[in-house]
């Protein structure tokens, strides 16, 4: 057995050993429903009974019923029974009767006892004696409340995590990397740097204050500036459009239930709606009298309530319905249109984790209309964009083509066409085996390289995409007239290096975990007058500063110059100015450098000035604690 498949078979072991060590603890009664091997380790859920549950004071109990329990060395036996056997062996048990209750009757079963008294419904593998767990390293670490089946409307369980490694070196060093993780958290660096909010009156949706906002502006000027070099013009188009738009698109299709809906006259709502069956071939937008019937639960769609209108999830029908506007040549071709409008996306609560997942975001997108000929070049030119803004940032990425989904829409033809494109442009840039294929998820209108870059912490996270598509521009009839004077279809080229930027601003907290870049922090610099006497000259600074671009704070009251610095500190700003009389006398300034203990003194307020811009110009990575 390989060495992954052993680790699987040891962490499902101990699932077993914590649902047995629970039901010790807490009595027969404890209803238990699934307990997986996951990527550190295992879980449980369970439902303990009335007026009991699980806290962190009883993890160390349990870890010792579990000792307790594999020294018993208890073997482990595996029976086949038939379902009605099945049923019998887990009557009491409500979770496990219904799991058995959607099997075929003829389905053979298997269930694993560990020693006599504790049985469980599962296919296996497992240990054959608890003594092959002996060497177990293994620590619970949470408690949390899940739902049966993840299904909120069902059974509150309680769902206890267990690290499980085969050493205790490696269980050692994993529970480092969680501390570390856990200092990282953009959610606690957020809050501590004031950059941005969440509140209940709008879940998945930050408040970015004004701190944040500071810093994701310098996110989008940096985007705006590199675009420009590379030919991309911007564009800003409604954030809500009618049903008909998202008909003609295929998003009412394919993405209804991830869309905030805005009731039509009829006081249409989509709540909890499942959809089953969506007009084919509506081409048109104003394709007259096509009725569109939806079954959503009890609602039927229909055109009554055709004036409903759609907060947008993505921007591309919008780009299409610009280029769209008027005649076109090949002669303007590409023609890249950026965009950074709001977009919403409803998302399960239960899915929603800091700025990683919201339900409101801005991406860095665009949507380039060219001539089949131009794709190669245009998507090289794309991927040179994403080398330059990720190595900005200091981080790396790998590459992945994205396939065909089972939902796809339009000719199997073209997608074979469209995929070949992407594969051939990979080879050339990764060279054959440079890259991965993930089978299958690619979007609904075509295929997709997705960029994952990698965080500090080694963990993959997928911002940047580049998706062909030849399905909207046929769906919103979409022409340009060839050299040869025929009118020819154009290929869409979306693309995104950031993703959304809301996600990508808490990868990079967690990334520089707070310290931030010069060109990147909210605020570059801090002054701090040494007495109130010196506030004129702090301003003559600070004026020098601001018409530089130069993003300036100041702490003009009359508290004691260590608490001034002391709070500049708490912000991470990475310049901090401290003026006295010889800095006014003389028109210089002494500087603080973040990380350092070390005070430069004595340097020309211009000097000073003049590096400050370098920094921003250059986008620096480092942190200079020397003025050059």
């Amino acid at each position: 057995m390989e060495k992954e498949e052993l680790l699987q078979v040891y962490r499902h072991s101990l699932a077993h050993i914590l649902a047995k060590a629970v039901i010790e603890i807490y009595g027969k009664e404890v209803q238990y429903g699934i307990g997986p091997q996951i990527e550190d380790g295992c879980y449980y859920d369970f439902v303990l009974p009335e007026g009991k549950s699980i806290g962190e004071e009883d993890f160390k109990a349990i870890e010792n019923k579990m000792r307790e329990i594999i020294k018993r060395r208890e073997p482990w036996t595996r029976k086949e029974v038939s379902k009605a056997e099945a049923k019998e062996i887990f009557k009491d048990q409500k979770f496990k009767l219904e799991l058995i209750e959607e099997l075929p009757e003829d389905e053979t079963i298997s269930v694993y006892y560990t020693g006599d008294d504790y049985v469980d419904l599962c296919r296996g593998p497992h240990v054959e004696n608890s003594q092959e767990l002996m060497s177990a390293a293994y620590q619970i670490h949470s408690c949390s409340a899940a739902y049966w089946r993840g299904d909120e409307k069902r059974d509150h369980m309680q769902r206890v995590y267990v690290y499980a490694f085969p050493t205790k070196d490696e269980l050692k060093q994993h529970v480092k990397m969680i501390e570390e993780a856990r200092e990282r958290d953009h959610k606690k660096i957020g809050a501590q740097l004031e950059l941005f909010m969440f509140n209940e009156t709008a879940p998945g949706m930050p408040y970015w204050l004004p701190r944040g906002w500071q810093m994701y502006q310098a996110l989008l000027q940096y985007s705006r500036e590199v675009q420009r070099r590379h030919g991309y013009t911007e564009i800003a188009a409604p954030l809500v459009n009618n049903k008909r738009l998202w008909l003609v698109s295929g998003h009412w299709a394919h993405y209804l239930n991830n869309m905030f809906i805005v009731p039509g006259i009829d006081g249409y709502t989509t709540a909890d709606a499942d959809i089953e069956n969506v007009v084919e071939d509506y081409k048109d937008a104003a394709a007259e009298k096509k009725v569109a019937k939806i079954q959503a639960g009890s609602v039927i769609y229909n055109r009554e309530n055709i004036d409903t209108m759609a907060a947008k999830p993505m921007n591309c029908p919008n780009a299409m319905l610009t280029f769209k506007r008027k005649l076109r040549s090949y002669k303007e071709l590409p023609i890249r249109y950026s965009e950074y409008d709001v977009l919403h996306r409803k998302e399960k609560s239960g899915q929603m984790n800091g700025l990683f997942r919201v339900q409101e975001f801005r991406q860095d997108d665009d949507h380039t209309f060219v001539m089949e000929s131009q794709i190669k070049d245009e998507i090289a030119d794309v991927i040179s964009i994403a080398d330059e803004i990720y190595k900005t940032f200091g981080v790396t990425y790998r590459a992945e083509l994205s396939t065909r989904p089972d939902d796809f829409m339009g000719d199997i033809d073209v997608w074979n066409r469209a995929e070949a494109s992407l594969k051939s442009i990979l080879d050339e840039k990764y060279g054959e085996g440079g890259y991965e294929i993930n089978e299958g998820d690619g979007a609904f209108y075509g295929p997709k390289i997705d960029l994952q870059i990698k965080d500090a912490l080694g963990r993959e996270w997928q911002c940047g995409t580049v998706q062909l598509d030849f399905q909207l521009p046929h769906n919103f009839g979409l022409n340009y007239t060839a050299e040869d004077g025929t009118q020819q279809m154009p290929v869409v080229i979306h693309r995104a290096i950031y993703g959304s930027l809301e996600r990508f601003i808490g990868i990079i907290i967690e990334n520089f975990k707070g310290n931030f870049p010069f060109w990147l922090n909210p605020y570059q610099v801090a002054l701090v007058p040494i007495r109130e006497e010196h506030n004129a000259y702090a301003k003559k600074v600070e004026e020098a500063l601001l018409n530089a671009g130069i993003r300036v704070e100041a702490d003009y009251s009359d508290k004691n110059m260590k608490t001034k610095i002391k709070g500049f500190k708490n912000y991470k700003d990475p310049y901090i100015l401290v003026l006295g009389d010889h800095e006014a006398e003389e028109t210089t300034v002494s500087i603080n450098v973040r990380g350092s203990n070390k005070q430069i003194q004595n340097v020309p307020l211009d000097k000073f000035v003049a590096f400050c811009q370098k920094l921003n110009r250059e986008h620096t990575l480092e942190l200079p604690d020397e003025i050059d």
